[in-house]
């Protein structure tokens, strides 16, 4: 029989499989994400970015077992570490956990709704996210036959543990706790700093989309990946215990570097694309009419059965049909009607108040009917990336220590107006004459004006 197969890739060449887990490959989870574009609508303004949830777990699987295999070699793990993870000196525990790591990488998107983020948050129940989903089919019976199959047989617990990380377990009752080696697992798939969900998933959109944003050296980054104690961001850490964490080798650092930039720019050039924003709250306000009570089913058995297809289909119909829930919306995505941008945040405007686009909705809505606009904003809430890089002296510092640009790289954020097309011109013209006055320092507004405001 055939140890592995093989399946082409335009990212990664080739990605293999191992026959147990081409039977996960096989099962209805996974088959499913065929049907779940990687990146909602955005096809109808980048229209090679139709590529789907299952090559990116493809994907996702064999850059975290490309890491995992670097990190674990004998020759890349500091004596220190042994006592710290014994994992690392066991090679039965290791061949158990890189098994747990694929099946985790590999099922990690499961859960995604249709048309994959762009209407989770509103759609679901309030503690509920995809990941919620994803822990559920990992632990369905039909996974749990595809787990039993494997040798050695990996637990639905672990493998859920490292498929959503320590923020994602954390959320699920009953909650799970993960130790420092599952962490260090779970980072190499779903980590901030560089795991190997954000790698695909900005290499294999930038390849669909045709842009250059995306890309970055992933195969110096991988090589130079380490475990390494954490570094001492401040003074309290300094005394400490030793927390072992993903770092990099000081060889590393502008790969690493080039990474969160290629982030920065795909996000502000691609996923913030104003087209692709309206499109995405368009498909919201369709999916909260269509939906039964306006919300996601969280049933495994109904979730699996539906997918961008029933949602594209339901889109078409109630485009020409007056009379259907949410036909305004689907008319607005099948025939390009979508509301035009009218307002976008600007450091002038940030400077004067750091809410103006929200009064820029507000004074618009007042004028010409709240209805004909849409208010998006969205304001990155997390710190800098931090991890530790080891110098080529042998010492250990923080990567915020070493590097300007990981230091200083800008939140991103998103404050934007769309108007109704029919009424742009009027309301550009209004805007334009009235901004100052609209765009006032916060000492200056009024209990009018944060009636009007959108929280």
């Amino acid at each position: 029989m055939k140890e592995f197969h093989e399946i082409r890739d335009p990212i990664h060449v080739f990605v293999k499989l191992a026959d147990d887990e081409r039977e996960v490959v096989n099962s209805r989870p996974f088959q499913r994400l065929r049907y779940i574009h990687q990146l909602a609508l955005t096809y109808l303004v980048y229209p090679g970015a139709t590529h789907r949830r299952f090559e990116h777990s493809l994907g996702v699987m064999e850059l975290a077992t490309r890491i995992f295999d670097v990190v674990t070699a004998p020759g890349n793990v500091p004596p220190e570490l042994r006592e710290l993870l014994p994992e690392l000196t066991n090679s039965d525990h290791l061949r158990s956990w890189r098994k747990i790591l694929r099946a985790a990488a590999l099922t990690h998107d499961l859960g995604h709704l249709p048309f994959s983020h762009a209407a989770e948050k509103e759609l679901l129940l309030p503690d509920c996210t995809h990941e919620t989903l994803s822990a559920a089919h990992i632990g369905s019976p039909e996974m749990r036959r595809c787990w039993g199959a494997m040798k050695p047989e990996p637990r639905p617990a672990d493998i859920v543990k490292l498929a959503l990380g320590p923020a994602g377990a954390a959320e699920l009752r009953p909650r799970r706790r993960l130790s420092a080696w599952e962490t260090i697992l779970a980072d190499i798939i779903v980590g901030d700093a560089f795991g190997a969900d954000r790698m695909d998933y900005l290499l294999r959109d930038s390849h669909h989309a045709g842009v250059a944003y995306g890309k970055f050296d992933h195969y110096r980054l991988v090589d130079t990946m380490r475990i390494l104690p954490a570094a001492p961001v401040d003074e309290k850490e300094k005394d400490g215990p030793t927390r072992p964490v993903l770092g990099i080798e000081e060889g590393g650092l502008h790969s690493a570097e080039a990474l969160l930039l290629a982030r920065y720019f795909m996000y502000t050039q691609l996923y913030f694309h104003p087209v692709r924003r309206i499109y995405d709250l368009h498909l919201k306000e369709f999916l909260s009419a269509w939906l039964p009570q306006g919300r996601f089913s969280v049933d495994p058995a109904e979730h699996l059965l539906l997918t961008d297809n029933e949602v594209t289909a339901a889109i078409s119909k109630a485009a020409g049909d007056p009379a259907a829930p949410g036909h305004d919306p689907a008319r607005r995505i099948v025939r390009r009607e979508h509301y035009r941008l009218l307002y976008e945040r600007s450091p002038q405007d940030v400077a004067v108040n750091r809410a103006a686009g929200g009064l820029v909705f507000a004074a618009l809505g007042r004028q010409f009917g709240r209805a004909n606009f849409r208010h998006d904003r969205y304001t990155e809430t997390s710190k800098p990336t931090e991890f530790p890089v080891r110098m080529r002296d042998g010492r250990i510092s923080a990567a915020t220590a070493l590097s300007t640009p990981i230091a200083n790289l800008p939140r991103l954020a998103v404050d934007s107006v769309y108007v109704e097309p029919r009424l742009r011109d009027r309301a550009q013209a209004w805007l334009d004459r009235r901004r100052a006055e609209i765009i006032r320092p916060p000492a200056q507004e009024t209990d009018h004006d944060h009636a009007g405001h959108t929280p």
